[in-house]
């Protein structure tokens, strides 16, 4: 298999980050790409669920209503409340819950059929949305505590003078740096290796089946087709799995701004 990896002689060229890029009109720094399509799509269909959900509320739930109650429950109890405790969570609801419904549709569109594109493995998105949560943790501290007590809050006391400058540096650079690099890149790496190993899968399993030429490679083929389809049940699963945890991250950098101790 591997020599079928990469191009030339055997006629195989395996998928890349090139592949992630599809323009559709434009070019240069004005271009319309599949990923800023697919967000789009995102939006209207969230939006058109939210609203037909939400049109006629009752005490007995249709379906939809119900599913629509059962998600926002999870993000409303499962991480605003548990995280941020009873006193401040109200108010960051909309929040959590928007990104993770976001997250996830978009995520999920990753293994459906005719779209089959997560839009956060376009390191942009990710970046954008962590920007959003590092503007949020820092403005609420800052508004929680004073700017003076927001900085003092990020060295614990009782310790001795001689390390606080250097307890107080690695906690810039985790509240500046590490907190939102990392927010994005694990949402974005899940995404683009999961897609990666789709397509792989895809491509590989059809050049294998219909242009190898031999009844063995074949037959490699459609064991190819039926990892694929694996891959695609744990892919699911994670793209459920990572809009999870990126919500509940944000709940929990959120909660360590509001929090008047380290």
């Amino acid at each position: 298999m591997s020599s079928l990896l990469a191009s030339g002689s055997s006629g195989f060229e395996s998928p890349s980050a090139g592949d992630f890029w599809q323009p559709f009109v434009g070019s240069g720094q004005y271009i319309l790409t599949r990923p800023m399509v697919v967000m789009a799509i995102s939006l209207l269909l969230i939006s058109v669920w939210l609203l037909t959900a939400t049109r006629r509320l009752s005490v007995v739930p249709g379906k939809l209503q119900w599913a629509t109650e059962g998600v926002y429950g999870m993000i409303r109890n499962g991480v605003a409340r548990d995280v941020l405790g009873s006193h401040d969570f109200l108010r960051f609801v909309p929040l959590l819950f928007t990104m993770f419904v976001l997250i996830l549709v978009n995520n999920l569109f990753g293994i459906v059929p005719f779209i089959q594109f997560p839009t956060m493995s376009r390191i942009g998105f990710p970046i954008a949305l962590a920007l959003v949560v590092f503007a949020v943790y820092h403005a609420v501290g800052i508004r929680s505590m004073g700017l003076g007590g927001y900085f003092k809050h990020m060295v614990p006391a009782g310790l001795p003078g001689w390390i606080v400058p250097l307890i107080f540096f690695l906690e810039l650079v985790t509240y500046f740096f590490t907190r939102p690099v990392t927010l994005a890149l694990r949402l974005f790496g899940n995404m683009f290796a999961g897609h990666i190993l789709l397509l792989l899968c895809s491509l590989g399993g059809e050049y294998l089946v219909f242009h190898s030429g031999s009844l063995g490679s074949a037959a490699a083929g459609v064991a190819v087709y039926g990892g694929g389809f694996v891959m695609t049940v744990f892919e699911g699963f994670v793209e459920f799995l990572q809009a999870y945890v990126f919500t509940l991250l944000a709940a929990l950098y959120i909660a360590g701004s509001l929090a008047q101790d380290h």
